[in-house]
């Protein structure tokens, strides 16, 4: 239903909402990153220095500080300032001076790994920290690479290759970082928008169904009071009047989720039982009516009640005849006699169901009568929002004959 409907979609977008998952692949891009240069680390100290347990620290506290930011950063939804600047003073600037005091470092490619950090870091300092904080954080990482490149009597290409590839980090997340809210913001939008029509689409809805359930209930009684057909004093009348008053103390106070259906056969008894009490007879014969979704029993007994209303309203006879079967079962019932409960009947027979309603009156022509508000919603409208259908068969003299069949 359209309730249910607006139910999942708040879920949908209450929940993950553009700008979170923004933030969440860029830290699952920048993890990825910091992790290809841990892996470079490892690989290097494990190569090329075993004898200087130094540098296994170094890359131990690289790990740790890593393990903190990102694991924070995965737990909280977005980088924590302080794990930042931990990660770039310790990993970015302290590491790769301290690797050359007393790590044993004295060449360019064993200093590289420690280097790298530097420029994983750069990214997440871009889009974590604030503009000044930003730019002094870089200046840090900038001022590291030369000093320790320096040291270690690196080329000018090595420098400016090492040192471009840091701002370029640092350039290229700000960019994406930029572009991922961009479309976070126009998916929060797009879910805003389709919330909103979803929602008046199912206030619409269910101001069409209690139009309906008005149209069928309270004012065909009222209509025919008006026109001083019956006994307004009678009981049966007052009966029905006190049912209409609690129907729609039931319709104001209830949602469209939270009114029962009964079972297809007590449901058709209410219609043919609320229509008699406005002196229409009917002879109702029920064979074999199959279980069915609540829903579906509800649209039967809504639309045999309104087509039970026109035949009140202008067949002019006083009588008609409701047949309800299963789908697979007989065209016809042989019985005569109406059960007040439905029987639902075997569970592992028909599926599906067929309720015609005939009068005997004057019948019409269909070529030259425009179904009217009643027929339209209330007949064909409730079958088919329940993937059923509903025909309409008359001829001048005939009467008319209107079959709702589910499924359609």
């Amino acid at each position: 239903m359209a309730i249910e409907r607006i139910r999942v979609l708040r879920r949908a977008t209450g929940v993950g909402s553009g700008l979170q998952r923004a933030q969440s692949f860029l830290i699952l891009a920048t993890l990825l990153y910091r992790g290809s240069h841990l892996t470079v680390g490892v690989l290097a100290v494990a190569q090329h220095r075993q004898d200087h347990p130094a540098q296994y620290l170094g890359l131990a506290a690289a790990l740790g500080l890593s393990l903190l930011l990102y694991g924070a950063a995965l737990t909280r939804g977005w980088f924590d300032p302080r794990h930042v600047w931990a990660d770039v003073l310790v990993t970015g600037c302290l590491l790769p001076l301290a690797l050359y005091a007393w790590g044993g470092v004295r060449e360019t490619p064993a200093l590289g790994w420690a280097m790298l950090l530097g420029g994983s870091a750069s990214g997440v300092v871009s889009v974590a920290l604030p503009r000044l904080q930003a730019l002094t954080a870089l200046a840090l990482l900038v001022g590291t690479h030369l000093i320790g490149y320096h040291l270690v009597g690196a080329s000018r290409a090595v420098l400016g290759g090492h040192v471009n590839s840091l701002l370029s980090s640092a350039v290229m997340t700000w960019v994406f970082w930029w572009y991922l809210r961009r479309q976070g913001r126009l998916l929060d939008e797009a879910n805003a928008r389709a919330l909103a029509a979803e929602t008046q689409k199912a206030r619409y809805a269910e101001r069409l169904q209690h139009h309906r359930a008005l149209h069928d209930t309270v004012l065909a009684t009222l209509t025919t009071l008006a026109a001083g057909g019956i006994d307004a004093n009678a009981p049966e009348v007052r009966e029905r009047c006190a049912k209409e008053a609690a129907y729609l103390r039931r319709l104001i106070q209830q949602t469209a989720d939270e009114v029962h259906h009964p079972e297809m056969g007590a449901a058709l008894e209410e219609a043919v039982s609320s229509v008699e009490s406005l002196q229409l007879k009917v002879t109702a014969q029920y064979h074999e009516l199959p279980a069915v979704p609540p829903e579906v029993a509800a649209a039967f007994a809504d639309a045999a009640r309104e087509a039970l209303n026109n035949v009140r309203r202008h067949a002019g006879t006083g009588h008609a005849y409701l047949t309800a079967v299963g789908a697979a079962g007989p065209g016809g019932c042989d019985g005569t006699e109406r059960s007040a409960d439905g029987s639902d009947g075997d569970p592992g027979g028909p599926r599906g169901a067929v309720v015609t309603v005939v009068d005997r009156g004057p019948g019409f022509d269909p070529e030259r009568v425009t179904p009217g508000l009643g027929l339209r919603r209330s007949v064909h409208g409730r079958m088919a929002e329940v993937g059923g259908r509903a025909t309409v068969d008359s001829a001048p003299g005939e009467g008319v004959r209107v079959e709702l069949r589910w499924p359609g």
